[in-house]
């Protein structure tokens, strides 16, 4: 994945935008993953780092030649805009008609998420410049 998310100089933008989609994909897949196997905070708190590594891949996909930073800068702004958009009601009044609205906008404010989306762009930066997190360290 460093490969394609790492906008090297010279990269193939056509060869980035299909490892994005494909990243997308492999995302949403962890994503209903989890939600079939875990619930509560694990499935709640999972679920909103993968949004904002979706919205990094996403941005990816669009962007092909954007830098790993400024991937998950983006990202990580419109998952912050997102939930602060929850404080004005409206995404709760739209989720009540429309479940892609639910999916993409939810619906209540909770201040836990901002972290947990943060998790999710610095994943999103930590694969796309090839690091991992050895293991036996938080």
């Amino acid at each position: 994945m460093a490969l394609f998310l790492g906008t090297r100089p010279g990269g193939d933008p056509a060869r980035t935008r299909v490892a994005a989609a494909v990243a997308a994909l492999m995302t949403v897949g962890a994503g209903l993953g989890l939600r079939a196997v875990a619930a509560g905070d694990v499935a709640e708190y999972g679920g909103d780092a993968l949004y904002t590594l979706l919205i990094f891949t996403l941005v990816v996909l669009v962007a092909p030649r954007v830098t790993p930073p400024r991937a998950a800068a983006v990202a990580l702004a419109v998952s912050w805009g997102v939930e602060f958009l929850q404080l004005t009601g409206v995404p709760a009044e739209l989720s009540r008609h429309s479940t892609a609205a639910r999916l993409v906008l939810g619906s209540t404010f909770d201040a836990p998420d901002l972290f947990w989306y943060t998790i999710g762009a610095i994943a999103g930066l930590l694969v796309a410049r090839g690091r991992t997190v050895p293991a036996g360290q938080p």
